[in-house]
């Protein structure tokens, strides 16, 4: 079974906005999320700016209804999947077998810190309630159980390809008749674990990040949650909805080449890219906009760039790194730019890079810098490369 699969419904929040709508606003002001830390103490406050959502955990709460101890990873995925799901439609789904395929890479973190805190100072003190919904597969659970999804339940954890290897895990589901429906994407929150072992790794930038730059020093650590839903053609012809668009092709390569860093020739990045095309039954010259993984390292764009040089010279569609705006979502990102990337091919629209200034001196291309509307987008392309190698391109088509 090889049926089309469709994006019939989307939901996301990052640091700049909780909605969709609150998202389009802000592309088009070219306004960017990056701030100053103020979810947790750390020495690198006033040092690094992160992009953090602008609600407190306590607003979260009173958002989703979920319980005080949920984490602020869990929060978030039921912010975004909630959305999704009722931009969906859906109504009544009894007769469908609908799945929840969620991703995350810190899963509980900030409530294990806040344990730790407490537990270090005093052994006798600190909540273990705090801790018990850590591992990553407990957010997964809590906002399946909130949505009452019970059909089909998994959790991926690829690190930065996580939530798009979820999307691309649903839409293979679908196409294969083991499910009708899955709300499928990612979440993650910030935590000091996650910034302390970014800042070690000498990849984080003090300054708000510009990807591919030829200046560029490093990423700005973010956080949100991503998710679309995406549907059978069975499903599609009974809803009262245009669908945003379908998910024609993905393809998930690993170069095996460190732990933390891309291959200097972007073998991952060029296998993935190439491979979505091939599953899309496409060409390079068909695409019309490149969402870039783009997280403002030197490695990174270096490495997807050579690899974009590779696949797509000397014609080379408009592209752009989104993190300019909501800074690195880690295991959220593929999600929440899958969320762009169809927003993109149903409006025509066409991102920033924000802050770009001058071109990388190996790639004879650069990014867009300015926010355009009214394009003919008819097919998107969405990379996220993960640590380990793990990478993987989505491509998003008009109907």
């Amino acid at each position: 079974m090889n049926s089309t699969v469709y994006i019939a419904g989307l939901g996301v929040i990052s640091a700049i906005g909780n909605n969709v709508a609150e998202h389009l606003a802000a592309f088009e002001q070219e306004q960017a999320g990056m701030g100053d830390i103020t979810l947790f103490d750390s020495i690198h406050k006033h040092q690094l700016p992160v992009a953090e959502v602008k609600l407190s955990n306590r607003q979260l709460i009173e958002m989703t209804g979920l319980p005080e101890r949920s984490s602020r990873t869990t929060l978030l995925s039921c912010i975004a999947a909630m959305e999704a799901w009722d931009d969906a439609g859906l109504g009544n789904t009894s007769g469908l077998r609908t799945g929840f395929i969620s991703a995350n890479s810190v899963g509980g973190m900030d409530k294990s810190e806040d344990f730790f805190v407490e537990f270090l100072a005093d052994n006798n003190k600190g909540k273990l309630r705090n801790i018990f919904d850590h591992e990553c597969g407990s957010m997964t659970e809590i906002v399946a159980d909130k949505l009452g999804i019970k059909d089909f339940i998994t959790t991926l954890s690829t690190a930065c390809s996580s939530s798009a290897n979820a999307i691309f895990y649903a839409a293979r589901l679908i196409r294969n008749g083991v499910i009708d429906i899955a709300i499928a994407g990612g979440a993650d929150a910030l935590t000091k674990f996650t910034l302390n072992g970014f800042n070690t790794l000498m990849i984080t930038d003090k300054q708000f990040c510009k990807p591919f730059d030829q200046n560029r020093e490093g990423l700005n650590l973010g956080e949100g949650a991503g998710y679309v839903v995406l549907v059978s053609d069975k499903v599609m012809k009974a809803l009262n909805k245009q669908p945003y668009c379908m998910i024609s092709g993905y393809n998930n390569s690993n170069d095996a080449y460190h732990q933390t860093a891309s291959s200097p020739d972007g073998t991952g990045s060029y296998l993935a890219m190439k491979g979505a095309l091939q599953k899309a039954g496409l060409q390079p010259s068909d695409i019309d906009y490149i969402n870039l993984h783009g997280t403002g390292t030197p490695n990174n764009d270096s490495s997807e760039g050579i690899a974009v040089k590779r696949l797509f010279d000397p014609n080379y569609p408009p592209m752009s790194s989104t993190k300019s705006f909501t800074g690195h979502t880690l295991g959220a990102s593929g999600g929440v730019e899958a969320v762009f990337s169809a927003l993109a091919i149903k409006h025509g629209l066409i991102y920033p890079n924000l802050r770009f200034e001058t071109r990388m001196e190996e790639l004879p291309f650069e990014p867009e810098k300015h926010f355009q509307s009214g394009q003919n987008i008819r097919h998107v392309m969405s990379n996220s490369f993960g640590f380990g190698g793990n990478c993987t391109s989505l491509i998003f088509s008009a109907i």
